[in-house]
C-alpha cells in the first residue's frame, strides 16, 4: 500500500487515469537494475528513483573524472575521483530517501550479469562498450527479463526494448552481431551534452511504461535520433530465428 506521503510525493503521476494508484504500485515493487551510471545512468537512476521504483541496483566501477562532468548530470566538480555508482546511489537518495539502492562498485564477470538480472524485473543497459551490451542481453534472455537499451555517441542516439518474454521479440544480438562492432567511446567520437540526457530520459519512461503495463514499449522497434536536426525515426526489428542468443535452438 501507497503511504499518505507517497499519495503526495507521487500525486502528479497518480492523477492520470491510465496510471493511478495501481501503476504508483508496481513501480514501488520493481526491482531494476542500471548498469552504467554515466551520461545514460545518471538520468535514467534519477528519474526512476524520483518516481518512485522500489530498488534500484546501480552498476558501475568508474570514477568521476573532470571530463565526465559536461554531461553526467548527477555529479558535481567538487566529486572529481569519487565512485560513480556510490555518488550516484547518494544523489538518487537525497531526491527519495524512501527508494532502497544498492550498488555494485565493479566490473561484472559474466557470471556476475546472470545473478544480478535473476534479482530485477527490468534491466537498462546504459552502458559504453559491446562486451557488456552482449553479455547483459544473454543474461536477460535467458532469466526472461526485459532489457531497455539505448545508446549515444556524437549527436546520434537510438533505443529500443527487448523482451523475451514476448514469442515476437527480437534480443540486442538479433540486431548486432558480436563480430565485427567495435567500441567508439565518446572519449573517440564526442558526444554533445543533452543528448544522453535525451536518450536516457526516453529509457526510464520506456521503464515505466514496461513495469506498469501502461502505453505501448518499443518492442521490435528502434528509434534513431539525429540531435542535430532533431529528427526522430522508427525501425522496425523482427526476431532473427537463428540469433544464437534467442533463436528458437537456443531457448
Amino acid at each position: 500500500m501507497l503511504s499518505d506521503e507517497e499519495l503526495l510525493r507521487f500525486s502528479r503521476q497518480i492523477l492520470m487515469p491510465r496510471f493511478d494508484i495501481a501503476g504508483q504500485q508496481a513501480l514501488k515493487s520493481a526491482r531494476v537494475v542500471i548498469v552504467g551510471s554515466g551520461g545514460l545512468g545518471c538520468p535514467v537512476a534519477l528519474y526512476l528513483g524520483a518516481a518512485g521504483v522500489g530498488h534500484i541496483t546501480l552498476v558501475d566501477d568508474d570514477v568521476i573524472e573532470l571530463a565526465n562532468l559536461q554531461r553526467q548530470i548527477a555529479f558535481e566538480t567538487a566529486q572529481i575521483g569519487e565512485s560513480k555508482a556510490e555518488t550516484l546511489a547518494a544523489r538518487v537518495r537525497s531526491i527519495n530517501p524512501a527508494v532502497s539502492i544498492s550498488v555494485v562498485n565493479r566490473r561484472l564477470e559474466l557470471n556476475d550479469f546472470d545473478r544480478e538480472v535473476a534479482e530485477v524485473s527490468l534491466a537498462l543497459d546504459c552502458s559504453d562498450n559491446f562486451s557488456t551490451r552482449f553479455a547483459l542481453n544473454r543474461a536477460c534472455v535467458a532469466a526472461g527479463v526485459p532489457l531497455i537499451s539505448g545508446a549515444a555517441i556524437r549527436g546520434e542516439g537510438q533505443l529500443s526494448v527487448y523482451d523475451s518474454r514476448n514469442p515476437e521479440s527480437p534480443c540486442y544480438h538479433c540486431l548486432y552481431p558480436e563480430q565485427g562492432n567495435e567500441d567508439l567511446t565518446c572519449s573517440e567520437a564526442g558526444v554533445i551534452a543533452p543528448l544522453v540526457g535525451m536518450i536516457g530520459s526516453a529509457q526510464a519512461m520506456e521503464a515505466i511504461k514496461v513495469i506498469s503495463g501502461v502505453g505501448r514499449p518499443l518492442v521490435g522497434r528502434l528509434l534513431l535520433l539525429d540531435a542535430w536536426e532533431m529528427q526522430w525515426r522508427e525501425m522496425k526489428l523482427n526476431k532473427d530465428p537463428d540469433c544464437p542468443v534467442c533463436g528458437s535452438e537456443h531457448v
